[in-house]
């Protein structure tokens, strides 16, 4: 395998780059045993993007992910990540957008464990500025176990400015902060909607805050008054999970 390419496995990664970077993707190889409903999505999606599909035998596949949840399929990307903008994302989905937007979020380590909380959660796009953020390092991609695959980190220049744009889309724009007069439970928001996450201590930036159509906090009946960002995002996205499903 050439050092400009990598192994990726499983059907919501494969799938995810088929949507937002289907030109990354140089190989499919799929088991060929497997026949079922989503193997025609993929195909379907690969057919879309002209990406080549080869069909082998389940021991093949084992060898080339040893000890992965590989679902019997895997792909050969590009290594190089490509520079997602937002419209990208937006412009292809067929639901109300659902967004994860961190303000100030430095450490490695709780950016994976955003992106993982955010895939779990099915989060469109994970959204951060440029400046006081930190980037898909290998700790991050580690921590996010994943996750850096399926949902795609877009980095903005003007975070402020990015949510107006969000707002003139539509979308409600949510941030959540210990001091907010609303609780998560009681509040109310559209299913389009954008949750923006702090860094934990500071919180989010003034004009961040003052961007915002609504903040939310989260009631805790301990003596802690904070939470890990990821875990605090987590709370909040699956409970807006939850009313989408309702």
């Amino acid at each position: 395998m050439s050092s400009n390419t990598r192994l990726i496995h499983g059907f919501h990664p494969i799938m995810a780059r088929l949507r937002h970077d289907p030109e990354s993707v140089k190989e499919i190889y799929l088991d060929n045993n497997r026949q079922d409903r989503r193997v025609k999505d993929l195909l379907r999606l690969a057919e879309q993007a002209n990406a080549r599909v080869v069909t082998v035998e389940q021991p093949r596949i084992e060898g080339m992910a040893p000890n992965a949840r590989h679902q019997g399929v895997i792909a050969r990307v590009d290594a190089r990540q490509k520079a997602l903008h937002l419209d990208d994302v937006l412009d292809t989905l067929e639901e109300p957008p659902f967004l994860l937007v961190l303000d100030g979020i430095t450490d490695p380590r709780n950016l994976g464990a955003c992106l993982r909380v955010a895939d779990a959660a099915g989060v469109h796009a994970v959204i951060a500025p440029k400046d006081r953020a930190v980037g898909l390092t290998d700790v991050a991609m580690k921590a996010a176990s994943g996750a850096a695959e399926t949902v795609p980190y877009i980095m903005v220049t003007n975070l402020a400015r990015t949510l107006r744009e969000l707002k003139e889309r539509d979308i409600w724009v949510v941030g959540t902060a210990g001091e907010a007069s609303e609780d998560l439970y009681t509040a109310q928001w559209p299913v389009g909607v954008a949750w923006v996450m702090g860094a934990e201590g500071d919180g989010m930036r003034r004009l961040t805050r003052e961007t915002c159509d609504a903040l939310v906090h989260i009631p805790m009946a301990g003596s802690v008054d904070s939470l890990n960002v990821s875990v605090a995002a987590g709370i909040c996205l699956f409970e807006a999970v939850r009313r989408r499903r309702a």
